[in-house]
């Protein structure tokens, strides 16, 4: 094991010492330096993803949080330098979490806030007119062929809980009271300008939406949709998507000539 991969070893893991070979230029104790240093990698990375996650904090308390994010952060180290990105295996480590159990939708409520993080930090891409999206849309001769290329910020998540509906109770003051988490329910994530919007849809629109981004054609991606749901009802899934400016591109499919 090199020097550095020593240190950063150290860095995540309180119960080791201060590695060797370390020296401070004032002349302070190294291991006093070191163990300061490592209390503030610990916190910065808690606190950013109590930051990402503030109603998975409501949900369970600042204090438990915290213990939990300490955990994660020794057992999944940062990847990447850009902080926002720290976090993407969260939920699934609140999954396996035993103390968390008790509060069953709250890995998917994790989830659903690290997708809101994902949509704001994603890339840019104009969406098409709204005008004009809606006339291919009605004059394209063989629609069934169509591909319609979606925001990069788009996400998608099915849930065996309400959690639209938990996430949504924590942004309006007295609506917890009334919050029912039990319900399944599915969400779709987009950002439409600097805003990111949480929508609560059905999984035949989760299944349409996700078969449009592994580039099916709109017949394929309806008849995946109606698979998931026959209550799926495309003419308001696509004006969700249009009105959000959530459609970037249309592609007709190409037909090869015998």
């Amino acid at each position: 094991m090199s020097r550095y991969d020593r240190f950063t070893h150290a860095l995540l893991a309180p119960e080791l010492p201060c590695p060797e070979g370390l020296f401070s230029s004032n002349g302070a104790d190294p291991a006093s330096r070191f163990a300061v240093y490592r209390n503030n990698v610990h916190s910065a990375l808690i606190h950013a993803l109590a930051t990402a996650h503030p109603v998975t904090v409501q949900l369970v308390g600042d204090a438990f949080f915290r213990a939990m994010a300490g955990l994660y952060v020794q057992a999944c180290p940062p990847t990447s330098p850009l902080m926002s990105e720290y976090g993407d295996s969260f939920a699934e480590f609140i999954r396996g979490f035993e103390p968390a159990a008790s509060v069953p939708y709250l890995a998917d409520v994790a989830q659903l806030e690290r997708l809101r993080v994902q949509a704001y930090h994603a890339a840019d891409t104009p969406g098409l007119d709204q005008h004009a999206v809606v006339w291919h849309l009605q004059n394209q001769a063989d629609l069934g062929t169509l591909r319609l290329q979606l925001h990069p910020s788009l996400a998608t998540l099915n849930s065996a809980y309400a959690v639209v509906a938990v996430w949504a109770a924590h942004q309006t003051e007295g609506a917890i009271a009334t919050l029912n988490p039990w319900p399944p329910q599915s969400a779709l994530v987009l950002r439409h300008g600097l805003g990111v919007k949480v929508f609560a849809i059905d999984r035949g629109t989760v299944a349409f939406i996700n078969s449009l981004n592994h580039r099916s054609t709109l017949q394929q991606a309806v008849a995946h949709a109606l698979e998931a749901s026959t209550e799926f009802d495309l003419h308001k899934c696509l004006s969700l998507l249009v009105s959000h400016a959530a459609i970037t591109h249309l592609h007709l499919e190409q037909k090869v000539s015998p």
